[in-house]
């Protein structure tokens, strides 16, 4: 056998050893663990492929020819048995050939003739067992495909002192191990802060030596195996400080997560070879997980004196077929058995961490945004992972389309009463589709084919977001598509983008308003204040008016956005179709202050928004897509200035001859009329020199267009905008909140479907206190309240409640029903009303007659909020 090219290498590595010896100095020692791996070949044939597909054989030039033309076992025999001997320290593994009878004193002999590390320095430990030397692998009950720690006493490297404080800490997991020390997690957790308090935190590149120093030293493998000791006291000892440390590591060295991450890749490997249901091993996974947003991951093997890449794809895909087999199998129990609750949250969150890195190097082998073809992707060296990735993929967006139909039938048994609403296993639903929707964008076809599923099961879609979507979450992804939701899921998901509503009156900004000076007071306490303090909450009172709660801040809300957007007031006009529907006044600017007043009219918009208030005022759909930062074309303008929508439509569809005859005589230019001047607006450069003809006649109308509806009110649009995002949690989406609604969901928030009053929705959501349904005074109220004008309605909602426009969802989407109390009040009294309880008190009258006109005096008087007591 011929071993003159492995001596080199053990000579070469002995050298340089000997040389860190004496600069660490003669004592300087640490322990290496290396993982051996038993396999018997059926046929007791040579077999030199590994066992397991995530940690592959890497024989190494030494190995080979320490085994070139020899198929024995130490003891001369002809070999059963494998072993893949892996080498933390060179990155390498070993392949062992042995027999059964073989002594475990043998076995070492032969690792000390590859390495030259001393047989005598050496242990091998089986079930935090350490096996003794006069002992045959039979003996010591070593089964098929074991897993074996190798022990061994190495010399130190350049970080002398990391070296000593692992192998401080690694020497007592042995004497614990043997009994020669009582479990103690105190030591072992202050070497192991100790070891991450003298790593550098200012160099990357000295950081990554102590790390190597801890992988090389097997100082994982150490816990790990005694961890996995059958002895009290031991494994929670070693459990203990493996969390600890693992808990320690972040805030010693947040930026530097990257560098540690192989570390806790070790103690997962070590680990999930035992179970992947251990507690311990999930801990480690998910801590690993949470590291993922700042670890770059790569292909092929790493390279361990460089940080660029750590970890590697085929590190991370055992992680996520195992989370995506649980959570496949949390998802069919959750159509099964909805109250087994089996879909695990933390899964699905370390799911997604694990799958984005991934993605990214996906998408960086490939060219992204080109996605792989189904047949092929031409890229041999990686089509394994991408084909797993794929088949996860399709295994969970079935098993999602499952759960989806689930869904809509046990709404559709409920909704006809037949069944109970057992949901218990759905909150996880949302966050899978969020990361399928990903996924497929990776792939040729993929993202089409999810949607098109999406929406076909649009009705479980719409009822998870409105149940489950939380403001936590990232949602942009479904609002993205807006096919597959509808106005009540669009609402709910926008609405998030507000802070929530406290109740706590330290945080609410107090305003006391006098009526005679309305917008001004108001003006100055909601546009002129700091926007954070608007954002948890307004409180207000009337001056001389003892009323307070919400039916009162109901009501100012209606009062000064009536004011404020009344077309008289110069900021807005009114659409000649719908005069509640209102867009910026070019001519603004003649106000003093204009533009600080649409930043007020912007956070006023947003507060109601905020406090489900609706106020009566819509905006233009020319108003709403610039907010939305969408294009303005001609077709918008229709409802906006029918006159000018008709002018520019004659110059489209006029006889070509006619326009190039220049019968119109038009040129590019635009004539505005401003305090009772006219004043010329080239359209494009030297537009008053270029004649309109009908080769150019789509580029006028188009310019047209855009300066009387985007250029003349940008700077008004851009404050509205601004003050509408003081409220929002987040600045930044202001144009999605309006991006992602239809004109008519924002309608429908700010003034309710606009629909007539039903009585029977009203009575449905009436209570009664002190009267029954039967009484005559009820029976004659709703008499009374079926023969009255839909403006009178309106006016007795607004006294009972505050609420002149009623929600999207009628009376059903207010905060509470509403009540009738019994009144003591003599019947020559006027009923009453408790805003803020949605009361209304009503004396028990002695006839319809008198009934009725008492209730006239309501509807038809102007009401102040006088009558209303808060």
């Amino acid at each position: 056998m011929s071993t003159e090219g492995s001596m080199d290498s053990v000579d070469e590595r002995t050298s340089s050893k000997r040389k860190l010896d004496n600069y660490a100095g003669e004592d300087d020692f640490s322990s290496n663990f290396v993982s051996v791996r038993l396999r018997r070949d059926e046929n007791d044939a040579v077999n030199t492929t590994c066992a397991c597909p995530t940690d592959p054989p890497l024989v190494d030039s030494m190995v080979s020819d320490a085994y070139s033309g020899r198929c024995v076992s130490p003891s001369g025999s002809l070999y059963s048995l494998q072993f893949f001997v892996r080498m933390l320290s060179e990155g390498k593994t070993l392949v062992l050939r042995a027999n059964p009878n073989d002594t475990i004193k043998m076995v070492l002999e032969r690792i000390q003739e590859i390495t030259r590390i001393p047989a005598t320095e050496q242990r091998l430990i089986y079930g935090g067992r350490h096996l003794q030397l006069e002992k045959s692998l039979a003996e010591c009950s070593i089964q098929n495909d074991a897993g074996l720690h190798l022990v061994s006493r190495m010399r130190s490297t350049t970080h002398p002192l990391a070296w000593r404080v692992v192998n401080e800490m690694v020497s007592a997991v042995w004497r614990m191990s043997r009994g020669e020390l009582s479990p103690s997690s105190k030591f072992i957790q202050s070497r192991l802060l100790k070891f991450l308090n003298l790593t550098p935190t200012e160099d990357k590149e000295e950081a990554l030596g102590h790390f190597d120093t801890f992988l090389a030293s097997s100082a994982p493998a150490a816990l790990v195996m005694l961890y996995m000791s059958p002895h009290e006291g031991i494994k929670e000892c070693a459990e203990q400080s493996i969390r600890q440390f693992i808990c320690a590591f972040t805030p010693v060295m947040p930026y530097m997560l990257s560098l540690g991450a192989p570390i806790l890749l070790e103690f997962c490997k070590l680990l999930s070879r035992d179970s992947h249901d251990d507690p311990l091993y999930i801990f480690c996974r998910s801590s690993l997980a949470l590291m993922m947003d700042d670890i770059s991951i790569g292909w092929g093997s790493r390279n361990r004196f460089s940080y660029d890449h750590l970890i590697v794809v085929q590190d991370i895909i055992p992680f996520i077929t195992e989370l995506a087999a649980s959570i496949s199998n949390g998802l069919l129990l959750s159509v099964k058995s909805p109250t087994s609750n089996k879909l695990c949250a933390c899964d699905v969150r370390d799911f997604k961490a694990f799958l984005l890195p991934i993605r990214t190097a996906i998408s960086e082998q490939i060219g992204f945004p080109a996605p792989f073809s189904e047949n092929g992707y031409n890229l041999p060296c990686y089509d394994e992972e991408i084909n797993s990735i794929h088949d996860i993929y399709t295994n969970l967006l079935e098993k999602m389309e499952l759960c989806l139909q689930n869904v809509e039938e046990c709404l559709a048994m409920k909704q006809k009463k037949e069944g109970e609403l057992l949901d218990q296993g759905w909150s996880q639903y949302l966050s899978i589709l969020e990361e399928l929707n990903c996924m497929s964008e990776l792939y040729q076809d993929a993202e089409a084919q999810f949607w098109l599923k999406l929406k076909c099961r649009k009705v479980s879609i719409c009822y998870l977001i409105t149940r489950y979507a939380k403001r936590s979450d990232y949602f942009e992804w479904i609002l993205e598509n807006k096919d597959v939701t509808d106005f009540e899921s669009r609402r709910h998901l926008v609405m998030m983008m507000f802070p929530e509503l406290k109740d706590d009156s330290e945080d609410l900004l107090e305003m006391l308003i006098d009526r005679s000076k309305l917008l001004n007071q108001s003006f100055e306490y909601i546009g002129l204040v700091d926007p954070n303090a608007l954002r948890g909450g307004l409180f207000l009172e009337f001056r001389n008016e003892e009323a307070t709660g919400p039916g009162v801040l109901r009501e100012w809300f209606l009062l000064v956005c009536q004011e404020i957007f009344d077309p008289q007031n110069g900021l807005f006009l009114a659409c000649p179709h719908d005069r509640r529907r209102v867009f910026p006044n070019p001519a603004s600017k003649v106000k003093p202050m204009h533009l600080e007043y649409f930043s007020f009219c912007g956070r006023l918009i947003g507060l109601a928004l905020m406090h489900k208030v609706q106020v009566g005022i819509i905006l233009d759909r020319v108003f709403f897509l610039q907010l939305a930062g969408k294009h303005v074309t001609l077709e918008d303008t229709r409802d906006t200035d029918p006159f000018l929508y008709n002018s520019c439509m004659k110059i489209l569809e006029m006889d070509p001859e006619m326009l190039d005859s220049d019968a119109l005589g038009l040129t590019f230019v635009w004539e505005v009329e401003e305090l009772g001047s006219r004043t010329i607006v080239e359209l494009r450069p030297g537009g008053e020199n270029i004649a309109v003809c009908s080769r150019n006649r789509q580029e006028y109308v188009d310019l047209v267009i855009q300066h009387c509806f985007v250029t003349s009110v940008s700077k008004q649009v851009a404050y509205f905008s601004r003050g509408f995002a003081d409220i929002l949690c987040n600045s930044n989406q202001r144009k999605m909140f309006f991006e992602y609604l239809e004109l008519e969901d924002l309608d429908w928030m700010l003034r309710g479907r606009g629909s007539a009053i039903s009585i029977n929705d009203w009575k449905a959501h009436t209570d009664y206190n002190g009267y029954e349904e039967t009484d005559p005074q009820i029976r004659w109220f709703w008499k009374i309240v079926a023969g009255m004008s839909g403006e009178e309605r309106k006016i007795l909602l607004f006294f009972w409640t505050s609420v002149k426009y009623l929600p999207a969802e009628g009376f059903r989407g207010l905060d509470s029903r509403l009540a009738i109390y019994k009144s003591l009040e003599s019947y020559d009294h006027l009923p009453s009303s408790h805003t803020c309880f949605y009361r209304l008190s009503l004396p028990a009258y002695p006839s319809m007659a008198v009934m009725k006109a008492r209730l006239r005096t309501i509807t038809q008087e102007c009401v102040n909020g006088g009558f209303g007591t808060g």
